[in-house]
């Protein structure tokens, strides 16, 4: 989240370095009406969403698209995909990075000066949960019918709860049951906690050796942070402001004896690999994946809780305020492409979201033979039975989750 590749092995792309440094659906869809015009209103922030819309672009175009999810990772060859299958829809996709606090403010500025030039956005929960604050992003269940078809009931159960969240404000592309958990060095950690008492006693014994990242921008961080109300059995884990007294006493607890908090997960990896600290806040992608990249050494090992609650996550596909009609027709078209079996099978990836797949019915044995040897030789061959016999949960709901990172840091992050 924010954690934040293609599905190659070597060497890493760009889009690898950022992610370590950070429905089914028919690709054609139905007409729905005739184009009308570009989107508008007195303003590009408040414009309200064209309510008909052809099935293509009177023009392919160029679409720009901002990561600040480390989404790429899982999606780049289905992009490029996209665009070699559909020239009539798309002339050029642009891509770029970014951070998930960057997101809002960046958006909104480029709809003040109505000059939007980003056309899609891949966001995990946390900025999208910023957007939706603001009211940056257009209401898309307008075009459920014609472009995603069926789009609800496509998903896997967890993942379509996850996709409620977006409240209709984005597209789930991928989703997976995150955390947390525990990754460790088992040459300085023989016996690792598998309670949060039992972590707290570690904390105090090594000082500065365990890590967690922001969780305003770390998919492992926030994982940890709306974990732990169901770990410790606060009262009601989806208020942190009235139902996490437990969590929030815990987490300045451990703040005694934890090491700083990077703002990036990337950074609680390397430190990892290097030494610095010898446990940390991890996830299924976040151990998989930067250990078959070779960023931290396979030797590390993973553990998880007693008493675990999955706390799923999910990254989304978000069309700001402010495009052309021609430009939302082409990331709808875009999207739902990225929703299909075939394409959905890609993002088990080297295991960075794993398993990955927002949809019913996609195996690992439909993925690509890269991304089957990655797992095979990095995952943990405990992790499908830890999934199947813990329960999942939904990460908190925008307004509360931006809550949350605003009380972990007024608590938490500004006392370091």
């Amino acid at each position: 989240m924010s954690p934040n590749g293609t599905p190659q092995t070597a060497p890493a792309s760009p889009t690898r370095r950022r992610v370590l440094g950070t429905l089914a659906a028919a690709t054609a869809a139905a007409p729905v009406l005739a184009a009308c015009g570009a989107p508008g209103g007195d303003s590009p922030s408040k414009a309200a969403a064209p309510s008909a819309l052809a099935t293509a672009p009177s023009k392919p175009v160029t679409l720009n698209i901002l990561d600040v999810a480390g989404n790429l990772a899982l999606t780049q060859p289905i992009i490029d995909a996209f665009k070699a299958q559909h020239p009539e829809i798309v002339s050029k996709v642009t891509t770029s990075t970014g951070t998930a606090p960057e997101l809002a403010p960046k958006v909104q500025a480029q709809q003040q000066a109505g000059n939007v030039q980003i056309q899609l956005v891949l966001s995990g929960t946390d900025g999208l949960s910023a957007g939706i604050q603001k009211g940056l992003w257009y209401d898309l269940k307008h075009y459920y019918t014609g472009f995603l078809p069926g789009l609800m009931a496509n998903y896997q159960p967890a993942a379509a709860s996850m996709a409620a969240l977006a409240q209709d404000q984005a597209v789930e592309l991928v989703w997976y049951p995150s955390g947390p958990l525990l990754e460790y060095d088992p040459a300085k950690v023989p016996s690792p906690p598998t309670t949060t008492d039992a972590l707290l006693d570690w904390a105090k014994a090594n000082p500065g050796k365990f890590q967690y990242a922001q969780p305003r921008n770390s998919g492992p961080g926030r994982t940890f942070l709306m974990g732990l109300p169901y770990l410790l059995g606060d009262s009601d884990p989806a208020d942190p402001v009235n139902g996490w007294s437990k969590t929030w006493a815990y987490l300045t607890e451990l703040n005694k004896y934890a090491a700083n908090y990077p703002t990036k997960t990337s950074a609680t990896m390397t430190n990892l690999a290097q030494g610095t600290v010898h446990m940390l806040a991890s996830t299924t992608g976040w151990y998989i994946n930067p250990r078959a990249l070779g960023t931290v050494p396979k030797s590390m090992k993973v553990a998880k809780f007693d008493n675990l609650t999955w706390v799923s996550d999910a990254q989304f596909g978000i069309i700001p305020k402010g495009v052309s009609n021609d430009q939302l027709i082409a990331a709808l078209r875009l999207i739902a492409f990225m929703l299909t079996p075939e394409q959905q099978a890609v993002t088990y990836d080297q295991g960075y979201f794993y398993p990955g797949p927002a949809v019913k019915g996609v195996s690992l044995s439909q993925a690509p033979a890269s991304s089957r040897q990655a797992i095979a030789s990095y995952g943990d061959p405990q992790f499908d039975g830890w999934i199947a016999g813990s329960p999942i949960k939904n990460s908190l709901p925008a307004t509360a989750q931006v809550t949350a990172f605003d009380l972990w840091d007024k608590k938490i992050g500004s006392t370091k």
